[in-house]
């Protein structure tokens, strides 16, 4: 049987692949580095992660895996400025990979006006500049990874954060134990998402979460973006079940959109069954549909599975479209038209 990344490799100039196959070890590595960083545990009223891109979606993945084990709010932030009302009492944990991202400066900047505690997560830049200059503690990420490859690191650093802050209980060993479950079903989750790509071809991805999954469902839209270079779009139940569905009537030219449901044991029984048949109404209008149940023995484990899952899909599309999945020439070419604030 051939290698199923083989014809991704052929187009992988930047080496993506291999820092999404990647993922549990950064898990691991990131747990070390957060001891590394010696942050005291400190009483807060709650956390805001300020983020956005791929140093953002970190933030929102601890917020679900944490899920009803949060005794604290976990707000997360993707724009320049804090909430008017954000208590002085919430920690802001800043995310940027590179730590030059305009919005969370601006927002690591409001976080001090506010009087908040901080904690930073980059591998240097600006932001490491101001945070140590302000003896703020600062996680260290590794350099040499694209933004959006480095989620393993996002998410662990703002699990510990909020474990931190006694926002929630420490989920360290889950993160451990999810880590090891990855790595034995890579096999597995390469095979399955050669065979996604292949079934979703021609179309558009629609990809539908709920819950747990609802962020996993983004991570699924912006890494097809980013990596595949094309379209997709995600909404979440059962909020689309009062708007968005009705665009999926019968007979109706929509293009050829195709549907993802992410489910999760762990949702409402009421979520399930519309997922079910919400799949099945607009089956006749879909160019295809799936609906695929994480895996993993934790919520945790679940989530990061899904999120590997569908890393894999995007670099099989890009693939299948012969682009390399690493540039991001837009991105660029809009920060260098936006030039500095």
């Amino acid at each position: 049987m051939s290698d199923p990344l083989e014809q991704i490799r052929s187009v992988d100039d930047g080496g993506l692949l291999d820092d999404v196959l990647g993922l549990p070890d950064q898990l691991g590595d990131a747990l070390w580095r957060v001891e590394t960083a010696a942050i005291d545990p400190f009483d807060a009223t709650g956390l805001v992660i300020c983020g956005v891109g791929g140093s953002g979606i970190g933030g929102w993945l601890a917020a679900a895996a944490l899920g009803d084990r949060l005794s604290r709010p976990l707000l997360v932030v993707r724009d320049y400025e804090l909430a008017s009302w954000t208590p002085a009492g919430h920690a802001v944990l800043c995310i940027s990979y590179s730590g030059n991202t305009e919005e969370t400066l601006a927002c690591f900047d409001a976080a001090e006006a506010l009087g908040s505690r901080r904690v930073v997560a980059t591998t240097g830049g600006a932001l490491a500049e101001k945070a140590r200059a302000a003896d703020v503690p600062v996680v260290g990420i590794p350099s040499g990874l694209q933004p959006r490859a480095a989620v393993g690191y996002g998410f662990a650093i703002a699990a510990e954060v909020a474990a931190a802050i006694q926002a929630a209980d420490p989920i360290r060993t889950e993160i451990d134990a999810a880590a090891a479950w990855l790595a034995e079903q890579q096999e597995a989750l390469v095979q399955r998402a050669a065979a996604l790509a292949a079934d979703l071809a021609g179309g558009v991805p629609v990809v539908y979460g709920c819950d747990l999954t609802a962020p996993v469902a983004y991570r699924w839209k912006t890494q097809i973006n980013e990596n595949a270079k094309q379209h997709a779009f995600t909404h979440v139940l059962p909020e689309l079940d009062h708007n968005e569905i009705v665009a999926w009537a019968e007979g109706l030219k929509t293009g050829p959109f195709s549907a993802v449901f992410l489910e999760d044991s762990d949702q409402h029984p009421r979520e399930r069954e519309r997922a079910e048949l919400t799949a099945r109404l607009i089956a006749p209008a879909a160019h295809a549909v799936h609906r695929i149940d994480m895996e993993g023995p934790t919520r945790t484990a679940r989530m990061l599975w899904g999120v590997m899952l569908g890393d894999l899909v995007s670099l099989h599309m890009a693939a299948a479209r012969g682009v390399d999945p690493t540039p991001i020439d837009m991105i660029e070419r809009l920060k260098d038209e936006l030039g500095s604030p």
